[in-house]
């Protein structure tokens, strides 16, 4: 097969830049998506490039259809048609029904399930052409019923990645594409240390009694994108220590 081009949306840190990375050392060309931190997801394509790999970071916001279109050419542009799409890039703000602002569960639809949803069809002509295709969505435990406070609406924009990971992989299925999702339990990024988090307690909710990293979600993401996997799809890949603090049984 000639070498793999990979599209990463947010890709410029946490759970985006370890998949990212370790594509790259997998030997594909990858595309670097940020939307505002052009610096660090240059320092991704710094590692890639002085690894003997292939990479450019392209800025964009996937609130935007415009952008989310301009995203897919600039990267086929550089690095030539798209094999592989890991739609990783989503918005979380916190929320349960008694006090939840429906502005912002406009600002993460946009994101994690239209943005998606716009890159996604952005991709899949190279695709049907060539006769093969991967896609990876990372969805997330929240979107399975984990019962963390908070998370109400959140978790519905990621029940629709689940929805949509299924219907996607119906429609290409016949042309060779497969399409799969993540579902990541608590990782432990930047971002999260930053928010306070307690990992002590949220690692005694998992029976593995440890957060997970993002090298974890990466490796997951490695093999579904690879030959091995090419024949599982619609499928969840629950990466999350084994949470026990769910709603009813997923």
């Amino acid at each position: 097969m000639a070498p793999q081009v990979a599209l990463v949306t947010g890709s410029s840190r946490g759970i985006g830049r370890a998949i990212a990375l370790r594509l790259a050392r997998d030997g594909v060309a990858v595309a670097i998506n940020y939307r505002e931190k052009r610096g660090e997801a240059e320092e991704v394509v710094g590692a890639i490039t002085s690894a003997g790999g292939r990479a450019v970071a392209i800025g964009a916001d996937l609130a935007n259809p415009a952008d989310c279109a301009r995203l897919v050419d600039s990267a086929r542009q550089a690095l030539g048609p798209i094999d592989i799409l890991v739609n990783n890039a989503g918005v979380f703000r916190k929320g349960d029904l008694a006090d939840f602002d429906f502005s912002l569960m406009d600002g993460m639809r946009n994101v994690n399930v239209d943005g998606l949803v716009r890159v996604s069809r952005g991709v899949v002509a190279d695709m049907k052409a060539r006769g093969w295709g991967r896609i990876v969505n990372l969805a997330s435990v929240a979107g399975l019923g984990m019962s963390t406070p908070g998370t109400t609406f959140y978790s519905a924009t990621k029940a629709a990645v689940i929805a949509l990971t299924r219907r996607f992989a119906l429609d290409l299925g016949p042309h060779g594409i497969t399409v799969n999702a993540i579902a990541p339990g608590f990782i432990a990024t930047d971002m999260a240390a930053q928010s306070g988090a307690n990992f002590d307690a949220i690692a005694a909710k998992a029976m593995m009694r440890r957060v997970g990293t993002p090298e974890d979600i990466a490796a997951a993401t490695s093999f579904l994108v690879s030959e091995e996997a090419g024949f599982i799809t619609a499928q969840v890949l629950t990466v999350d220590g084994g949470r026990i603090d769910y709603i009813g049984h997923p």
